[in-house]
Protein backbone atom coordinates (compact mmCIF):
# COMPACT_ATOMS: atom_id res chain seq x y z
CA UNK A 1 0.00 0.00 0.00
CA UNK A 2 2.75 2.41 1.12
CA UNK A 3 4.50 1.80 -2.50
CA UNK A 4 1.29 2.66 -4.47
CA UNK A 5 0.20 5.82 -2.73
CA UNK A 6 3.97 7.04 -2.79
CA UNK A 7 3.64 6.17 -6.35
CA UNK A 8 0.55 8.43 -7.01
CA UNK A 9 1.36 11.21 -4.75
CA UNK A 10 4.89 11.97 -6.49
CA UNK A 11 2.51 11.32 -9.90
CA UNK A 12 0.49 14.83 -8.13
CA UNK A 13 3.47 16.35 -7.21
CA UNK A 14 5.16 16.32 -10.64
CA UNK A 15 1.72 17.49 -12.27
CA UNK A 16 1.93 20.49 -9.87
CA UNK A 17 5.46 21.06 -10.69
CA UNK A 18 5.00 20.92 -14.22
CA UNK A 19 2.45 23.85 -14.17
CA UNK A 20 4.73 25.91 -11.65
CA UNK A 21 5.23 29.23 -12.87
CA UNK A 22 3.04 29.12 -15.79
CA UNK A 23 -0.14 30.68 -16.63
CA UNK A 24 -3.11 29.32 -14.49
CA UNK A 25 -5.81 30.86 -12.24
CA UNK A 26 -5.51 31.96 -8.41
CA UNK A 27 -7.92 33.53 -6.21
CA UNK A 28 -8.69 33.51 -2.49
CA UNK A 29 -11.07 31.07 -0.73
CA UNK A 30 -11.06 33.75 2.05
CA UNK A 31 -9.13 36.43 2.71
CA UNK A 32 -5.53 35.21 3.33
CA UNK A 33 -6.14 31.71 2.09
CA UNK A 34 -4.80 31.64 -2.24
CA UNK A 35 -5.93 29.08 -3.94
CA UNK A 36 -5.27 28.21 -7.66
CA UNK A 37 -6.75 25.78 -10.60
CA UNK A 38 -3.68 23.49 -9.88
CA UNK A 39 -4.55 22.78 -6.08
CA UNK A 40 -7.99 21.28 -7.80
CA UNK A 41 -6.53 19.75 -10.45
CA UNK A 42 -4.00 17.89 -8.10
CA UNK A 43 -7.03 16.87 -5.70
CA UNK A 44 -8.94 15.51 -8.75
CA UNK A 45 -6.13 13.60 -9.45
CA UNK A 46 -5.38 12.47 -6.30
CA UNK A 47 -9.41 11.79 -5.17
CA UNK A 48 -9.62 9.17 -8.71
CA UNK A 49 -6.40 7.24 -8.11
CA UNK A 50 -6.25 6.77 -4.17
CA UNK A 51 -9.90 6.32 -4.06
CA UNK A 52 -9.25 3.43 -6.73
CA UNK A 53 -6.77 1.91 -4.22
CA UNK A 54 -9.42 1.61 -1.44
CA UNK A 55 -12.45 2.74 -2.63
CA UNK A 56 -13.86 1.62 1.38
CA UNK A 57 -11.95 4.91 2.76
CA UNK A 58 -13.55 8.03 3.06
CA UNK A 59 -11.96 11.70 2.34
CA UNK A 60 -10.98 14.36 4.00
CA UNK A 61 -9.03 17.57 1.24
CA UNK A 62 -8.63 20.90 1.99
CA UNK A 63 -10.02 21.29 -2.06
CA UNK A 64 -13.11 19.36 -1.72
CA UNK A 65 -16.73 19.56 0.02
CA UNK A 66 -16.50 17.60 3.23
CA UNK A 67 -18.50 14.31 2.90
CA UNK A 68 -20.09 13.94 6.56
CA UNK A 69 -20.22 10.27 6.27
CA UNK A 70 -16.62 10.14 6.57
CA UNK A 71 -16.51 10.00 10.35
CA UNK A 72 -18.75 7.00 9.95
CA UNK A 73 -15.31 5.22 8.50
CA UNK A 74 -12.61 3.19 9.92
CA UNK A 75 -10.03 4.17 7.27
CA UNK A 76 -9.60 7.82 5.77
CA UNK A 77 -7.59 9.82 3.20
CA UNK A 78 -6.42 12.93 4.13
CA UNK A 79 -4.88 15.35 1.74
CA UNK A 80 -3.68 18.44 0.93
CA UNK A 81 -3.01 18.49 -2.83
CA UNK A 82 -0.93 21.34 -2.18
CA UNK A 83 0.02 22.39 1.26
CA UNK A 84 1.98 25.36 1.00
CA UNK A 85 0.33 27.19 -1.29
CA UNK A 86 2.07 30.56 -0.66
CA UNK A 87 5.23 29.65 -1.93
CA UNK A 88 3.92 27.66 -4.90
CA UNK A 89 2.59 30.74 -6.56
CA UNK A 90 5.52 32.69 -5.88
CA UNK A 91 7.64 30.45 -7.54
CA UNK A 92 9.06 28.98 -4.29
CA UNK A 93 10.09 25.34 -3.61
CA UNK A 94 8.93 24.87 0.36
CA UNK A 95 5.29 23.25 -1.03
CA UNK A 96 4.59 19.96 -1.29
CA UNK A 97 1.60 17.22 -1.94
CA UNK A 98 0.18 15.76 1.46
CA UNK A 99 -1.27 12.47 1.40
CA UNK A 100 -2.20 10.31 4.93
CA UNK A 101 -4.03 7.06 5.04
CA UNK A 102 -5.92 7.42 8.45
CA UNK A 103 -7.25 4.18 10.21
CA UNK A 104 -9.23 3.87 13.52
CA UNK A 105 -7.91 8.02 13.62
CA UNK A 106 -4.34 6.82 13.76
CA UNK A 107 -2.22 8.35 10.54
CA UNK A 108 -0.50 4.61 8.91
CA UNK A 109 0.76 5.55 5.99
CA UNK A 110 2.15 8.84 5.17
CA UNK A 111 3.90 10.95 2.27
CA UNK A 112 5.22 14.23 1.17
CA UNK A 113 6.05 15.08 -1.93
CA UNK A 114 8.37 17.81 -3.34
CA UNK A 115 9.73 18.09 -6.16
CA UNK A 116 10.85 21.50 -6.15
CA UNK A 117 13.09 20.12 -3.25
CA UNK A 118 13.63 17.56 -4.80
CA UNK A 119 12.03 15.54 -1.62
CA UNK A 120 10.09 12.49 -1.52
CA UNK A 121 9.02 11.60 2.12
CA UNK A 122 7.60 8.26 3.37
CA UNK A 123 6.72 6.72 6.66
CA UNK A 124 3.97 3.57 7.86
CA UNK A 125 3.08 3.01 10.93
CA UNK A 126 6.00 1.00 13.01
CA UNK A 127 7.74 0.85 10.01
CA UNK A 128 9.81 4.39 9.98
CA UNK A 129 10.07 6.87 8.21
CA UNK A 130 12.41 8.01 4.68
CA UNK A 131 13.30 11.02 2.67
CA UNK A 132 14.62 10.01 -0.64
CA UNK A 133 15.04 6.42 0.56
CA UNK A 134 17.28 7.41 3.33
CA UNK A 135 16.16 6.51 6.83
CA UNK A 136 14.93 9.56 9.66
CA UNK A 137 16.15 10.42 12.78
CA UNK A 138 15.18 13.03 14.87
CA UNK A 139 18.09 15.13 16.81
CA UNK A 140 19.33 14.65 19.83
CA UNK A 141 18.71 17.66 21.67
CA UNK A 142 17.81 18.05 24.81
CA UNK A 143 17.51 21.46 25.95
CA UNK A 144 15.23 23.64 24.31
CA UNK A 145 17.71 27.16 24.25
CA UNK A 146 19.50 26.45 21.29
CA UNK A 147 16.81 24.48 19.36
CA UNK A 148 16.19 25.27 15.72
CA UNK A 149 12.89 26.38 14.52
CA UNK A 150 11.98 27.21 11.22
CA UNK A 151 10.67 30.60 11.30
CA UNK A 152 11.42 33.91 9.20
CA UNK A 153 11.36 35.79 12.33
CA UNK A 154 11.67 34.94 16.52
CA UNK A 155 9.50 36.45 18.70
CA UNK A 156 11.52 37.79 21.95
CA UNK A 157 10.47 35.88 24.18
CA UNK A 158 12.05 33.00 22.09
CA UNK A 159 15.17 34.87 21.22
CA UNK A 160 17.12 31.59 22.78
CA UNK A 161 16.10 29.57 20.12
CA UNK A 162 17.72 29.86 16.61
CA UNK A 163 15.81 30.62 13.82
CA UNK A 164 16.20 28.41 10.67
CA UNK A 165 14.97 28.43 7.03
CA UNK A 166 11.12 28.00 6.79
CA UNK A 167 9.47 26.74 4.32
CA UNK A 168 5.82 27.98 3.62
CA UNK A 169 4.17 24.13 3.87
CA UNK A 170 3.87 23.51 7.47
CA UNK A 171 3.91 19.55 6.47
CA UNK A 172 7.58 20.39 5.43
CA UNK A 173 8.09 22.38 8.69
CA UNK A 174 6.97 18.87 10.65
CA UNK A 175 9.40 16.70 8.25
CA UNK A 176 12.70 19.04 9.05
CA UNK A 177 12.00 17.75 12.86
CA UNK A 178 12.03 14.67 11.11
CA UNK A 179 15.40 14.88 9.51
CA UNK A 180 16.91 16.22 12.70
CA UNK A 181 17.25 19.85 10.86
CA UNK A 182 15.06 21.22 13.16
CA UNK A 183 14.24 20.74 16.71
CA UNK A 184 11.13 22.26 17.28
CA UNK A 185 8.16 23.17 15.29
CA UNK A 186 4.57 24.88 16.59
CA UNK A 187 1.31 26.04 15.82
CA UNK A 188 -0.81 28.12 18.16
CA UNK A 189 -4.19 28.26 16.63
CA UNK A 190 -6.68 26.01 15.06
CA UNK A 191 -5.72 24.12 11.98
CA UNK A 192 -7.15 21.17 9.81
CA UNK A 193 -5.75 17.64 9.72
CA UNK A 194 -4.73 17.51 6.28
CA UNK A 195 -2.28 20.23 6.68
CA UNK A 196 -0.73 17.51 9.56
CA UNK A 197 -1.40 14.14 9.35
CA UNK A 198 0.98 12.66 6.90
CA UNK A 199 3.63 14.85 8.25
CA UNK A 200 2.76 13.70 12.04
CA UNK A 201 3.39 10.18 11.01
CA UNK A 202 6.54 10.77 9.43
CA UNK A 203 7.71 12.73 12.54
CA UNK A 204 6.89 10.08 14.72
CA UNK A 205 8.10 7.45 13.28
CA UNK A 206 11.66 9.08 13.54
CA UNK A 207 11.46 9.44 16.51
CA UNK A 208 9.67 12.91 17.74
CA UNK A 209 7.16 13.91 20.09
CA UNK A 210 3.69 14.67 18.16
CA UNK A 211 1.34 16.57 19.89
CA UNK A 212 -1.09 19.41 20.54
CA UNK A 213 -0.41 22.46 20.98
CA UNK A 214 -0.90 21.92 24.63
CA UNK A 215 0.72 19.06 24.75
CA UNK A 216 -2.69 16.83 24.19
CA UNK A 217 -2.91 13.93 21.89
CA UNK A 218 -3.71 14.67 18.13
CA UNK A 219 -6.94 12.63 16.93
CA UNK A 220 -7.70 12.41 13.05
CA UNK A 221 -11.02 11.58 11.36
CA UNK A 222 -12.47 14.30 13.94
CA UNK A 223 -16.06 15.62 13.27
CA UNK A 224 -14.65 19.57 12.70
CA UNK A 225 -11.68 18.03 11.10
CA UNK A 226 -9.57 20.34 13.09
CA UNK A 227 -7.68 20.45 15.74
CA UNK A 228 -5.71 22.81 17.78
CA UNK A 229 -2.08 23.93 16.99
CA UNK A 230 0.39 21.12 16.30
CA UNK A 231 3.54 20.97 18.74
CA UNK A 232 6.41 18.31 17.19
CA UNK A 233 9.78 18.24 18.90
CA UNK A 234 12.86 16.15 19.84
CA UNK A 235 11.57 13.56 22.88
CA UNK A 236 14.09 15.90 25.12
CA UNK A 237 12.74 19.17 24.78
CA UNK A 238 9.21 18.57 24.16
CA UNK A 239 7.61 19.04 28.06
CA UNK A 240 9.69 22.49 28.36
CA UNK A 241 8.34 23.64 25.04
CA UNK A 242 4.38 22.77 25.89
CA UNK A 243 5.42 24.67 29.16
CA UNK A 244 6.97 27.71 27.48
CA UNK A 245 4.13 28.07 24.74
CA UNK A 246 1.26 27.23 27.53
CA UNK A 247 -0.07 30.46 28.08
CA UNK A 248 0.24 31.63 25.09
CA UNK A 249 -1.89 28.99 23.62
CA UNK A 250 -4.14 29.70 26.66
CA UNK A 251 -4.76 33.15 24.92
CA UNK A 252 -6.05 31.93 21.69
CA UNK A 253 -7.58 28.27 22.54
Amino acid sequence: MLEEVSRIAAEAGRIAQGRCGGDFRRWEKVPGHPVCDIDLEVDAYLRKHLSALDPEAGWLSEETLDASDRIERRRLWVVDPIDGTRDYLRGRPGWAVSVALVEDRVPVIGVLAAPARGEHWTAELGKGARRNGERLKVSGRAELSGARVPADQLPAADADLVAVPKPNSIALRIALVAAGEADLVATLRWGFEWDIAAAALIASEAGATVSGALGQPLAFNTASGEAFGVLVATPGIHAAAVERLRERAMEVV
